[in-house]
């Protein structure tokens, strides 16, 4: 498939960071059983791979600015582009060797994202979108799920853990939709979450709190699979919000419905 010039940049530096990360991967398993354990490795593995793409798309594109997970804000001299990165969504399942983790590439433009890439290195899935021509897994056009009833839908979120999130919020969100759906899922990497639905293996997807890196890519993957994607009031921006819920028209409707008001 062809791929355009800027697609082109995306991919080339999310394989070159994807290579080093499935290596790192691969070193997991034996730093499981040392007495300090795997977590330094992974916090050496995530700021690798980030300067890795710093250094690739800044060197196509000069100039732009880059948001990232492990660096921040870097300005560059064009102030109209910024790369939105998370250069492994997925630590805590990389930390333990679970194979469901990515790196997360999207371009803003004046605000507003305009290109995305999902790589998932573990299995060489790679989703791209651009506005206006469509999403792709492995150059396969995606389509979100047409399912039009809540209680044949396979719903996934996010869940706090120790130190983050509202708990008990998220206690009353699960009770409210487990009674109402076929299955909850929680995969643990946002930007795969996302890319789930753009590419039909999941109804829907909600979660609060999260980082601009974690929803960019997935926010265009999700509309030009032809998806609907909100913060918690059904009309407000995810990116401006850190809140996400996305599905088809139908599900992404009565989500918000559910979970709005509480």
């Amino acid at each position: 498939m062809l791929y355009s010039a800027l697609i082109n940049v995306m991919v080339k530096a999310a394989r070159r960071a994807g290579r080093s990360l499935k290596r790192d991967l691969g070193e997991i398993e034996h730093l499981q059983v040392s007495l300090k354990g795997p977590a330094n490795f992974v916090s050496l593995a995530d700021k690798r791979a980030e300067e890795m793409l710093y250094t690739d798309l800044a060197k196509a594109r000069p100039g732009y600015g880059f948001l990232g997970e492990e660096g921040g804000t870097r300005e560059g001299a064009d102030k109209t582009h910024t790369w939105i990165v998370d250069p492994l969504d997925g630590t805590t399942n990389f930390l333990h060797g679970i194979p469901q983790f990515a790196i997360s590439i999207g371009l803003a433009r004046e605000g507003t994202v305009i290109a995305g890439v999902i790589y998932n290195p573990a299995n060489d899935e790679l989703y791209i979108a651009e506005r206006g021509k469509g999403a792709f897994l492995n150059d396969q056009r995606l389509r979100v799920a047409g399912r039009r009833k809540l209680n044949e839908c396979v719903i996934a979120c996010g869940l706090p853990h120790i130190g983050r999130g509202d708990h008990e919020q998220s206690r009353r969100e699960m009770a409210e939709l487990q009674n109402r759906v076929a299955g909850l899922r929680r995969f643990g990497a946002a930007s795969l979450d996302m890319a789930f639905v753009a590419a039909g293996r999941l109804d829907g997807y909600w979660e609060r709190n999260l980082q601009p890196w974690d929803i960019a890519a997935g926010q265009i993957m999700v509309r030009e699979a032809g998806g609907t994607i909100s913060g918690m009031l059904g009309n407000d921006d995810a990116l401006a919000t850190g809140h996400v819920i996305c599905g088809n028209e139908f599900v992404h409707g009565e989500l918000v419905k559910i979970l709005k008001p509480l």
